[in-house]
């Protein structure tokens, strides 16, 4: 492994995120208070408590987690096509790193800007509310997975994509349905038995059931099974990404 060429990479990526904190890191804070404001003040006081958690905090969690997806998918997603796009990947593949090592720093860096982005709303919640973190350390560890999992995701879309428009229909069509019918708003168990059997095939509800028990110590499922979950799509979304990238599989298109 050429280490000092893979943590140059790896350092490229996170400096490309940090340099447009203002479209990388802002917006999605000042949506997160948007929701909080909108959604917990409004709603929270005629919902009221659920599992004896106020609304507000309850739906922290899945708000960060909604940000932990949307931004490592994005990430590594448009910083590949667009590197397809100005024709630099050229210049990235001549370099002494083979395909695993480039794909892993894509990867990493997405997971980097999606943990980020987690644990800021997280604070934010902490700040606006009386929420505390019931088991910080696997809280960490579900941001970090899932962070991963969508940054190897956004590698395989930014594989395939041919425009733009690629990146964004997986999030306004597949990403972003699945994360609000997911439970960040709700608890499962508020649902009519049929719609309840539903959600248990979304892969994403499990990721936010794990990091809602991880900072509150409620769940709707077992956390240790959502654990399961989002471990299991971050080797696999990972194994197909850097194996296809690796084969050289499109990324010069």
């Amino acid at each position: 492994m050429n280490s000092t060429g893979f943590f140059t990479f790896v350092g490229r990526e996170l400096r490309r995120f940090l340099s447009l904190y203002n479209q990388t890191i802002i917006p999605g804070l000042l949506t997160t208070v948007l929701y909080i404001v909108v959604f917990g003040k409004s709603l929270g006081s005629r919902i009221g408590d659920i599992k004896g958690i106020d609304y507000m905090s309850y739906i922290i969690p899945g708000l960060a987690m909604m940000n932990v997806i949307t931004n490592a998918y994005s990430n590594s997603a448009a910083s590949l096509f667009q590197a397809k796009l100005m024709r630099f990947l050229d210049d990235i593949l001549i370099t002494p790193l083979s395909g695993l090592e480039i794909s892993m720093g894509y990867i990493l860096g997405g997971a980097v800007r999606g943990l980020l982005n987690g644990a800021l709303v997280l604070l934010v919640g902490l700040l606006l509310t009386d929420m505390s973190l019931a088991h910080p350390f696997l809280g960490l560890v579900f941001l970090l997975v899932v962070g991963w999992a969508f940054g190897a995701a956004g590698l395989l879309v930014g594989i395939f994509a041919k425009t733009w428009d690629n990146i964004q229909l997986l999030v306004n069509f597949f990403l972003m349905p699945l994360v609000f019918l997911g439970g960040v708003f709700y608890s499962i168990d508020m649902l009519p038995p049929v719609w309840r059997s539903i959600s248990l095939f979304n892969p994403l509800y499990y990721m936010i059931n794990g990091l809602r028990y991880s900072v509150l110590d409620v769940a709707d499922s077992s956390p240790w099974w959502s654990l399961f979950i989002s471990v299991s799509a971050a080797v696999l979304f990972t194994l197909i990404g850097a194996f296809l990238f690796a084969r050289g599989y499109r990324i010069k298109d």
